[in-house]
């Protein structure tokens, strides 16, 4: 019918145009430290705030810290389970990635932070990252250790499109930052980053 067609158009068109302001938001914020973009590659300038303590649950209900993955790089993205296009499509770049990358993969540890977490159970977000590469930490936990984290990452999230308590929309910030072995900011690459660029600076950094 036309008048739903229409309403579904305008639906998708509203939750674009939130997604594209989170996008633009965090790269204001990652401005600062005057980033340069080349192929899709984002390499930063000086030391960008990100990153910093949190306390979370893996996808085998094992809890986690900052702490347990000291001593090897951490490729963070932050997203959820039900999530249409952007996160499924950024895990698979980072699967493919890690694999061209080869033996460096072994440095880095891709986790997976949902900003979901009354929907994604460790179970749920297990089953969903190891379908992408059984490389992956699938990290969750209580509305406020999930804020506590996004905040460290500068990263925004928030509830849209709602139209029950369990059937909703997250417009999320779509970033996968790089972390060294001792915790700090190193890169981050944007969401439009293809495998092949992102394991060109994942092997200029892991392999330095």
């Amino acid at each position: 019918m036309p008048g739903k067609r229409t309403n579904s158009l305008i639906l998708i068109l509203a939750g674009a145009l939130v997604i594209g302001a989170a996008i633009l938001i965090t790269w204001a914020v990652l401005r600062a430290d005057r980033p340069a973009a080349v192929s899709g590659i984002v390499e930063s300038v000086g030391v960008a705030q990100i990153g910093g303590p949190f306390a979370l649950v893996d996808h085998t209900g094992k809890a986690r810290t900052e702490a347990d993955f000291r001593g090897k790089y951490m490729l963070v993205f932050f997203g959820f389970t039900h999530c249409p296009d952007v996160c499924p499509t950024g895990l698979a770049t980072v699967a493919q990635a890690l694999e061209e990358v080869g033996p460096l993969a072994d440095r880095i540890v891709p986790a997976f932070v949902s900003v979901d977490p009354e929907r994604d159970t460790p179970e749920l977000l297990g089953g969903y990252v190891t379908a992408f590469s059984p490389r992956f930490v699938g990290l969750t936990g209580t509305p406020e250790q999930v804020a506590q984290a996004a905040k460290a990452y500068r990263v925004i999230y928030k509830k849209i499109d709602v139209r029950a308590p369990d059937a909703y929309n997250m417009m999320h910030s779509a970033l996968f930052y790089l972390m060294g072995p001792d915790g700090k900011f190193v890169t981050h690459f944007g969401s439009g980053t293809s495998a092949s660029q992102m394991a060109t600076g994942l092997k200029k950094h892991v392999a330095g």
